[in-house]
């Protein structure tokens, strides 16, 4: 391991970002910005989304999965590592192992989602099922890891998954100012456990001083929003479509970072998620999951506004099951 990779071992900052993105190329995707002059229309200024659920993995997941794997030395390797997760984060684990030849074990919920488990068991990864409503997850993996001398890799409160979450950020701000019309001044992010939040707005304050980065949630899943608002971090049952944001609470490192980089958080209803999710697909001719529309759906639903501002929303994901699609697009 290089100088670089550890001189800040207790820290998220921009040169750990930089470090992962070089890790990072040719391996992850240059997810594009997306653009539409409906949309632009209908928020009242210029919009672009930062699509990536065209991500590997088809979600920003494998951008700090990756990172977090290719930095274990060879020992940790040797042994592989356990993971818990929703889904996405347990896909990108499972494609990044692959890649990196490290056996990995995701524990998983036996009530998610049926798409994000069977790309987690199609990656090669060995699934380990829970009961959610009678264990706990962190538990589940840390007895695995006791047991087998795994390496636990957590879904977001690890600098390394930060790191690599934040190098979606970096594009961004690359992307968009080769568009022209002048510097994003606003970028918005979902909220989960606060791993892309942390890593984005870390990348985009640095590049971007004067820009503002908001944090979206569900209304039923607002950790983050209460916590902020409180002072403190805030435990609570959370209830959403948007599954990968169903947090009970911050991240203790997350959490640190968003606190003081984040100007907001703000919340959207299941309504306007669906409604997001139907402008993507009737409109745009993408998919993007529940959580990945979030953000989309603060601008639409003019919870954010975006006249005066040139603003960038960030699409985290687009895993999620046709059926499961097909009944939200009905409803």
């Amino acid at each position: 391991m290089t100088a670089e990779e550890t001189e800040t071992p207790q820290a998220l900052t921009i040169d750990r970002i930089q470090a992962a993105a070089k890790r990072l190329t040719g391996v992850a995707h240059r997810t594009p910005l997306l653009t539409s002059a409906t949309l632009d229309r209908q928020c009242g200024g210029p919009v672009l989304l930062k699509a990536e659920n065209f991500q590997r993995a088809g979600a920003f997941k494998f951008r700090g999965a990756y990172n977090r794997l290719s930095l274990l030395d060879s020992g940790e390797r040797a042994r592989g590592v356990v993971a818990y997760s929703s889904g996405n984060h347990g896909g990108a684990i499972a494609l990044a192992a692959r890649l990196l030849g490290i056996h990995a074990v995701v524990v998983v919920p036996a009530t998610g989602s049926r798409a994000k488990l069977a790309a987690i068991e199609g990656y090669g990864a060995e699934m380990c099922q829970y009961d959610p409503s009678q264990v706990d997850r962190e538990e589940v993996a840390a007895a695995i890891a006791a047991e087998r001398s795994l390496t636990i890799v957590r879904p977001f409160d690890d600098y390394d998954i930060m790191a690599g979450q934040g190098t979606a950020g970096l594009e961004l701000v690359e992307q968009a100012a080769k568009l022209g019309d002048g510097p994003v001044d606003q970028v918005l992010v979902p909220v989960g456990g606060g791993g892309l939040a942390a890593g984005v707005s870390t990348a985009v304050k640095a590049l971007l001083p004067e820009a503002s980065v908001i944090g979206v949630e569900p209304a039923g899943a607002d950790d983050t929003h209460q916590s902020m608002h409180a002072g403190h971090r805030v435990c609570i049952t959370p209830a959403t479509i948007a599954d990968g944001l169903l947090a009970q609470q911050p991240g203790e490192l997350t959490f640190a970072v968003n606190s003081r980089l984040l100007s907001d958080v703000v919340t959207v209803t299941e309504e306007a998620i669906v409604e997001a999710m139907r402008f993507c697909f009737s409109r745009m001719k993408i998919v993007i999951e529940p959580s990945g529309a979030v953000t989309l759906a603060a601008l639409r639903s003019g919870v954010v506004p975006a006249a005066g501002h040139r603003t960038v929303a960030v699409i985290s994901g687009g895993n999620i099951a046709p059926e499961a699609f097909a009944a939200l697009m009905t409803t």
